[in-house]
């Protein structure tokens, strides 16, 4: 692990005039952090391919004056391989040099899921049409994928993206960090030597959040859930807990060497902000 430690923040594309100019407010004020790059969501089956497109060429031009870099997510799911082709092409027209290559979800109703069964076949192909154009980030799964069907086989399934050409991860989002030490561990010993970068949850709504971890294998632990379910509609008490455990959090992380920080920003300013400010992460 380096003693630079990265920052990278993580937006979903705009599909309003309004979601548009608050995106650009965010970016703003997210700046001053430095990050290495900010990455675009993609979202399910494409859906959202237009609006990933425009919001990480504007983020792109305007690194002449910021210095961040822009990383559109690509996604295996309804993708074909023209398709990816058409759009690496464009990425490389407007110098944009990072991608987040995931599998992806299939959406409800979806049966075709395109010429990429994995995300390493989608970086294989990304290294054999670009070459070393790109900095291909990936995803980590600390406390396992909710599909695979093991952790060995998790972990075999990850060591083929890697060794497909990734050059970093990002993991899911956790609130267990001995899960993310001991992940580290095994990937050490299964020779696997990329950063790889825990990513950061923002808890602004308990519900949504225990909904979407239940889906997506993210475990909230058993006194974090009780903590959060006790404020009910006391959201003011809930934000004040959650950055403090955040904080705190991340400053564990921090300790124990992490490459890097990357955080789920949700198209908002305050959490990261806080948590960077509070950790002195601001210059």
């Amino acid at each position: 692990m380096t003693n630079k430690l990265t920052i990278s923040c993580e937006f979903f594309p705009p599909k309003t005039e309004k979601g548009i100019a608050n995106l650009r407010n965010v970016r703003q004020q997210l700046a001053p952090l430095k990050p290495e790059f900010f990455s675009v969501t993609f979202g399910a089956g494409g859906s959202t391919q237009d609006n990933t497109l425009d919001a990480v060429v504007e983020i792109q031009q305007d690194k002449k004056t910021t210095g961040i870099d822009a990383a559109p997510h690509l996604s295996c799911v309804g993708s074909t391989a023209d398709g990816i082709r058409h759009l690496l092409n464009t990425y490389q027209s407007h110098d944009i040099r990072r991608l987040v290559a995931l599998r992806g979800d299939l959406p409800s109703g979806m049966r075709d899921p395109g010429d990429f069964r994995y995300a390493n076949e989608l970086v294989e192909f990304i290294r054999q049409e670009t070459g070393d154009h790109f900095k291909i980030e990936v995803a980590a799964y600390p406390e396992i994928h909710p599909q695979a069907q093991s952790a060995q086989a998790d972990l075999a399934n990850f060591k083929r993206k890697v060794e497909a050409g990734a050059d970093s991860a990002i993991t899911q989002y956790f609130y267990n960090i001995d899960a993310y030490l001991h992940f580290i561990d095994r990937c050490q010993q299964q020779n696997i030597n990329i950063p790889i970068i825990p990513g950061i949850m923002p808890i602004n709504n308990f519900t949504q959040l225990a909904r979407f971890s239940d889906g997506c294998g993210a475990e909230i632990p058993r006194w974090l859930r009780k903590q959060l379910e006790s404020f009910h509609d006391d959201v003011e008490s809930l934000q004040a807990f959650t950055l403090d455990f955040l904080t705190e959090f991340t400053q564990k992380l921090i300790d124990a060497g992490v490459p890097g920080l990357h955080f789920y920003s949700m198209n908002r300013t305050d959490t990261t902000l806080t948590i960077c400010q509070r950790l002195s992460l601001i210059n």
